[in-house]
């Protein structure tokens, strides 16, 4: 029983490292008061691009990078409708996810069922790793795994502790207030919705170069909506963010610990998305949103000069 709880939580923290990846980035976003909608399409985008890269270069940092800009180049389409346009955040974010999924999934043709040649392995932490039940969980894990944990923390850092996170969130609360003060509102969401687009290209990668090295159908399996709904649920807080996470992927692990106990599968894979809709329906008021943190002008687009 004690290796099965070992080894549970263990492989809960390689399933909810793209889930803590997607839901910084999200935060990122939407504090900044733009809603983006398609972080399921940037990181099928990120994932695809990282795997063909990577296989093309052989080289698994090239690929990382080229999938954390590809998802940043799709976000700055949703920034150019959402601000410079002043289109339907909702709208635009829904066209963004089919769009990503969409030229991921012919992008990737070629290279189903092909393995990577080269990925991110998992790394041995001297002494920590020697600690009896937290060593075999934490301290043996890829190199991203810790790389997510430590931008979520610099992430929550220079939103809350820095004055370019006071200006993002400000932009994000009251827009014509920050405008007054002399914070450019438009470039501060551009560089906030290219940063999450980033992050969701980095969740994507992750999922082609270290947890499953190789490239299926829908292959994101819908991890980006329940990104959306994990934001929510972590209050727009980095920090509780690698919570919720976790825990998400624990939940996405345990399906398949219970399958040998007869219960059926479809049932086991629905209960990520069972989870995620409880958040969604529970957090569904907006008055609830507001009391979790929600910034008071997301989705609203601002014009310059309206009164």
């Amino acid at each position: 029983m004690f290796d099965l709880i070992v080894s549970t939580l263990a492989r809960a923290m390689v399933a909810g490292t793209p889930f803590l990846l997607g839901t910084t980035g999200e935060i990122i976003t939407e504090k900044s008061g733009i809603l983006n909608l398609g972080v399921e399409g940037m990181m099928a985008l990120g994932a695809i691009v990282g795997f063909s890269i990577t296989y093309i270069t052989k080289n698994v940092l090239i690929g990382l990078l080229s999938g954390i800009l590809a998802g940043g180049i799709l976000a700055l389409l949703h920034a150019f409708i959402s601000i410079t346009l002043n289109g339907n955040q909702v709208l635009s974010g829904l066209s963004i996810a089919m769009i990503g999924t969409g030229i991921a999934g012919m992008l990737g043709k070629s290279y189903i069922g092909i393995p990577l040649p080269v990925r991110f392995s998992e790394i041995i932490i001297p002494i920590l790793s020697k600690i009896p039940f937290l060593g075999k969980i934490l301290f043996i894990r890829d190199p991203l795994f810790y790389l997510a944990i430590i931008l979520a923390i610099i992430s929550w850092f220079i939103l809350f502790k820095t004055r370019m996170g006071i200006n993002l969130r400000s932009v994000g609360e009251n827009p014509k207030a920050s405008d007054s003060l002399g914070v450019n509102v438009a470039l501060t969401r551009y560089i906030a919705t290219f940063v999450g687009g980033c992050f969701s290209g980095f969740a994507g990668a992750y999922l082609t170069l270290a947890y499953m090295p190789s490239w299926i159908e829908g292959m994101t399996g819908g991890r980006g909506w329940v990104v959306i709904a994990l934001t929510i649920f972590a209050q727009w807080d980095p920090l509780k963010a690698i919570l919720v996470s976790y825990l998400f992927g624990t939940i996405d692990v345990l399906q398949y610990i219970l399958q040998p106990l007869g219960i059926p599968v479809p049932i086991l894979k629905m209960t990520p998305y069972v989870a995620t809709l409880l958040i969604l329906l529970i957090t569904a008021r907006e008055l609830i949103r507001k009391h979790l943190g929600s910034p008071a002008s997301l989705g609203e687009p601002f014009v310059k000069g309206e009164k």
